[in-house]
């Protein structure tokens, strides 16, 4: 027990849980956002409305960059819920909320019951965990398939329950179905990581990691055989520009390696600091401890290695290491090791010695952070924002500077729920007012919503090629066409309902001599690329781009 421990703290430790849980819930209404999440959302609702669940498509053409897995659960969702925000959204939080099971499991295993709850409460309220349960890309799904099969092979290692060791390798296959071969590297830098560190040379060429890696690769036959159908089988289909695009390559070499040595078809530009002023943000309001708790880490046990568990250590700085060499990065890459990240801070937290200066920096992250989202508040004014959800959040405050005083009078204890009130607070303004009134501005939504009460399916929707918007293709409840404006594309028969660029409209009149009628006009902005401007409510418009409907006759 710690030597300040508190009895009791536990069950307090439940209820700030069970808190966190609904702040990853509070973001399943809002609207999907774009680019990414929409693309995917399309991407399984094609799949379910073709009853064809091998291949992927986008835009209707041939689509190839992530694999199936996240597309085969959301299809499935649809297929039971409907095709609703909540009903893409509901499966990737129910993976992330695996994940944060398997983080208490393998922090119990490896520390003990409060460390393994801390670990939970840490890995909930970090920034981009939320995020992300909000803006549902892949990530929520692999965070939780890698954690789970790191837990499944831990556990194989240290006893004869086979089933374990199926277990970690079945979930260690899904999650190389979700984002492709470099799920393997938290995984096995965990695993290894642990066992050459610490010269245990028996274990680490065990037959038991042949087997795993057998049973892998038969695990993952169901996306080699989709993507041989779709594309190996299929030489003509036209991809990145080219034929004879081999699916099963991509999915080996060039969505991953091709990525990180940048001659794939898809490339980025590198920076090898990336991640870590990334890490400083996305990690909020637990960054600045976790910095602290892995120096003090390499410090305590660097001199001493059999002390120490590596598993957490390794399965996090090699994943980032190799990332941050690579020249294709992007902020939500890391979210797959946040659970590594949540032990190592909660195991510092727990045992940490200067409680001071903790303390005072928690306390100015704190004050920050409230202080970002009141200045927020004043130059966007949501409209969104009602008195229902500030006396919540003001609520929050109130529990936030006293809950922890009457709770436990253990200063680490303390701090910690003090920063996992203050993280509620921060994603519920977000998730409950900031995302919806910034979705206002997502055009393709908007309209959408727009075209569907006004019930006039008998009206076919077309939107311009080079226009194209995911959200606007997934909301709509009737056909989409895409159709090239300036060329000669397929259009369906007059009357029917156009989506464009606003300064469009005048050239089409001009070109087409068609005859058009206004309906209604949307704002748009690229809201995943806010700025200054934009979010000052004075200066907005001046931002702005508009997109019309139109009845083409």
């Amino acid at each position: 027990m710690h030597p300040q421990q508190q009895p009791g703290i536990n069950k307090w430790l439940y209820a700030f849980i069970g808190l966190a849980v609904l702040l990853n819930f509070s973001g399943l209404f809002v609207t999907i956002i774009a680019p990414d999440g929409a693309l995917y959302a399309g991407i399984a609702k094609s799949m379910v409305l073709r009853h064809d669940y091998t291949d992927l498509f986008a835009e209707g053409r041939n689509w190839l960059d992530k694999p199936h897995f996240p597309f085969w659960i959301i299809a499935l969702s649809f297929k039971c819920f409907g095709f609703t925000t909540w009903a893409y959204k509901l499966p990737a939080i129910l993976f992330l909320m695996m994940g944060a099971r398997y983080t208490y499991l393998l922090a119990k295993n490896l520390y003990n019951t409060e460390i393994a709850l801390w670990a939970v409460l840490i890995l909930l309220t970090a920034e981009h965990i939320v995020l992300s349960n909000n803006d549902v890309r892949a990530e929520p799904y692999l965070t939780g398939l890698i954690i789970a099969s790191v837990y499944h092979f831990y556990k194989a290692q240290h006893s004869k329950i086979w089933g374990h060791l199926f277990a970690g390798s079945l979930f260690a296959a899904c999650a190389i179905m979700t984002k492709g071969m470099f799920a393997l590297i938290p995984i096995c830098g965990a695993i290894a990581g642990e066992l050459i560190i610490k010269k245990q040379w028996a274990a680490l060429f065990n037959l038991r990691w042949l087997l795993a890696a057998m049973m892998i690769l038969l695990f993952i036959l169901p996306e080699i055989y989709c993507l041989y159908a779709q594309f190996d089988s299929h030489p003509e289909v036209v991809v990145f520009g080219h034929n004879h695009v081999s699916g099963i390559k991509f999915f080996f070499w060039d969505s991953q390696f091709g990525r990180f040595f940048n001659n794939g078809p898809i490339k980025g530009h590198g920076d090898p600091f990336f991640f870590v002023h990334t890490t400083l943000w996305a990690f909020l309001p637990w960054s600045l401890l976790l910095f602290a708790g892995i120096f003090q880490f390499f410090k305590k046990n660097i001199k001493n290695v059999n002390n120490a568990e590596w598993y957490c250590i390794c399965g996090s700085l090699l994943t980032f290491l190799v990332f941050s060499a690579s020249k294709f990065q992007l902020p939500f890459y890391t979210n797959i090791i946040f659970p590594f990240y949540a032990i190592i801070t909660a195991q510092y937290l727990y045992g940490v010695k200067s409680i001071k200066a903790v303390r005072i920096t928690q306390i100015v992250v704190v004050i920050l952070l409230i202080a970002g989202i009141k200045i927020l508040h004043y130059f966007y004014w949501p409209e969104t924002f009602n008195w229902y959800i500030g006396g919540l959040l003001s609520i929050l405050c109130v529990l936030m500077v006293f809950l922890p005083q009457r709770i436990t009078k253990v200063p680490y204890q303390r701090i910690g729920m003090m920063t996992v009130l203050v993280a509620c607070v921060v994603n519920l303004y977000l998730n409950l007012v900031f995302y919806p009134s910034l979705l206002k501005y997502q055009a393709g939504s908007e309209a959408a919503f727009y075209i569907n009460s006004l019930n006039r399916k008998d009206m076919p929707v077309v939107q311009s090629m080079g226009d194209y918007t995911y959200p606007l293709e997934f909301y709509l409840n009737q056909p989409l066409y895409t159709a090239d404006l300036n060329g000669n594309g397929n259009l369906p028969p007059k009357p029917f309902l156009l989506y464009t660029p606003t300064d469009n409209l005048a050239n089409l009149k001009k070109t087409k001599g068609w005859t058009m009628s206004e309906v209604t006009t949307f704002n748009r902005f690229w809201i995943t690329k806010v700025t200054p401007r934009f979010l000052n409510k004075a200066t907005r418009d001046s931002t702005l781009g508009h997109v019309s409907l139109v009845v083409v006759r």
